[in-house]
């Protein structure tokens, strides 16, 4: 049930995710003249986006289940979480905080 729900919530959340990142690529063209500038937030999020999209993809295709896609799945959390704290804490970049005092 776990890992049925874990598909489903990745399943529903990436194109947001894609959305997201598309939507800010078009914003970041009108705001700074570049669509992406390999700042460590865009980075991070293209490094997620790509290791959830291997994870949707090998669960439909290859019919990845349990421990193999789990795993992915919790790679995908990790860079999440490093996309979250370690870029906005600790890698200073034009959408970090890291630094303030």
């Amino acid at each position: 049930m776990l890992e049925r729900t874990t598909f489903r919530v990745i399943a529903f959340a990436f194109p947001i995710w894609t959305f997201a990142i598309m939507a800010g690529a078009i914003w970041a063209e009108a705001a700074w003249s570049r669509y992406w500038g390999w700042d460590p937030k865009e980075t991070w999020s293209f490094i997620a986006w790509v290791v959830y999209a291997a994870y949707l993809h090998a669960r439909s295709t290859t019919g990845w289940k349990g421990p193999k896609a789990a795993w992915i799945a919790m790679v995908g959390w990790g860079v999440m979480m490093m996309n979250l704290f370690g870029v906005n804490l600790v890698i200073s970049g034009l959408h970090s905080y890291a630094g303030l005092q």
